[in-house]
């Protein structure tokens, strides 16, 4: 993200199955935040979770830790916060912060859903992955190859971008920016705007590429809608249901879904999303048109169920996945939200306070913004949603990237910190 385009201004993009009439919708633009005083929230929930073979709470980072670490979320303005850390046998590790609502004292659910956003590029990925290593397409295809005449325009060339450079973000094309979230007005103006998967990226073909292909790296939604497509045209299928066939079934993601098309909210239970924009409003975004472009909707446990499974050799061969693991270096605006971040094939890596590194992939779409990791063996698993996307200035912006990261650090590290920045 910038899953959203993580970092900086950017929003995460996916498309709904091919020829289904609502299309795209890119929902509001994640990461220039803003932490002011939003509501008075309840205080932190921190809990023990009953057997679930699955998860088991860290002899190290406890309970007192992973809610001090979401208070320090909450802290910042965000209405409520989730977060849980997964590791082996046993009970696991789960706390919650502020409210469900604003101006009210309902508490953030446990288990509430929420909008994954670009998270789901690592589903998409993995699907890609697993055709290759089925030999029905190869990472070094051309786009032209399956979409003929697509791409192109203005400089763009499908001819000369691979699979591979879709994957990575590294085939230059440009994202163009889709109306809707600059203010409250647009907001309400534009919210249940549809495009379709060729309109989106039509939309970019009027642009001049970033750079030429494989010169470069540039966070490109457009680049995983094309994907999207490419799956379908090899399988004869929706891509959706290729990742529904393929990752959360096998996985028991029994709580991930796409949601339907038309005006609407999350399933129950979930925490209301929050969008504050640059003059200081805030709004909920809760309910808009879906889907917008892969925008998932899960739960804590099913995304650190997903890396686990993906890290720990249950969807890809290791050939495969260490394909997935070849890594990039960042381009200067995204380090500044990933510090000497790296990007492989729909899979960020970054660096660990205790050393080595974890993989993962956030997201951001309408108020939910979501931070995830895992060891490098799948061994131990952390995701921490957020329910309000700051959006007022950088430093904001980048106050709650890091509050999040370092959530992510303690946990994975299995070390309860010491109250300062690992993400600086």
């Amino acid at each position: 993200m910038r899953p959203t385009g993580p970092a900086a201004a950017r929003r995460p993009s996916h498309t709904p199955p091919l020829g289904q009439p609502d299309g795209h919708r890119r929902i509001g633009r994640r990461w220039w935040a803003a932490a002011v005083p939003l509501v008075t929230v309840g205080a932190a929930l921190a809990v023990q979770l009953p057997g679930d073979a699955h998860e088991a709470a860290s002899p190290a980072y406890r309970q007192a830790d992973l809610r001090r670490d979401t208070d320090a979320i909450r802290a910042l303005g965000v209405t409520g916060v989730q977060a849980r850390v997964t590791t082996g046998p046993g009970p696991g590790l789960i706390a919650t912060s502020g409210v469900a609502e604003a101006g009210t004292h309902r508490p953030v659910p446990r288990d509430g859903y929420f909008r994954m956003a670009s998270t789901g590029k690592a589903l998409v990925a993995t699907v890609i992955l697993q055709l290759v290593d089925e030999e029905k397409l190869a990472l070094d295809d051309t786009v032209d190859r399956w979409l003929p005449g697509l791409v192109d325009g203005k400089g763009n060339d499908g001819r000369r971008i691979t699979i591979r450079q879709l994957l990575q973000h590294t085939s230059g094309i440009h994202d163009d920016d889709l109306p809707g979230y600059t203010t409250p007005q647009e907001y309400h103006e534009r919210r249940y705007d549809t495009y379709t998967p060729e309109q989106i990226v039509a939309r970019a073909m009027r642009h001049h590429p970033d750079f030429p292909p494989g010169s470069g790296w540039s966070y490109s939604n457009t680049g995983y809608v094309l994907l999207d497509m490419v799956i379908e045209k090899v399988t004869a299928r929706p891509w959706h249901q290729e990742v529904e066939d393929r990752v959360l079934e096998p996985l028991g993601m029994d709580h991930t879904y796409l949601p339907g098309s038309g005006a609407s909210t999350l399933r129950s239970p979930h925490a209301n999303g929050y969008q504050v924009f640059p003059s200081g409003e805030r709004v909920d975004v809760t309910r808009v048109v879906l889907p917008s472009p892969g925008n998932y909707v899960s739960t804590t446990a099913d995304v650190n169920r997903f890396f686990q499974g993906l890290l720990g050799g249950q969807l890809l061969p290791r050939k495969r996945l260490a394909e997935m693991q070849k890594a990039v270096p960042v381009n200067e605006e995204m380090r500044t939200f990933w510090p000497h971040g790296r990007y492989g094939l729909g899979l960020v890596n970054r660096p660990l306070s205790c050393g080595g590194s974890y993989w993962g992939h956030e997201g951001g779409d309408g108020g939910y913004i979501t931070l995830n990791g895992v060891t490098g063996d799948g061994s131990r698993s952390v995701t921490v949603s957020m329910s309000t996307a700051l959006n007022d200035s950088p430093g904001n912006a980048l106050r709650q990237e890091r509050a999040a990261s370092d959530l992510v650090d303690h946990a994975l590290c299995d070390s309860p910190g010491d109250g300062r920045d690992t993400a600086t």
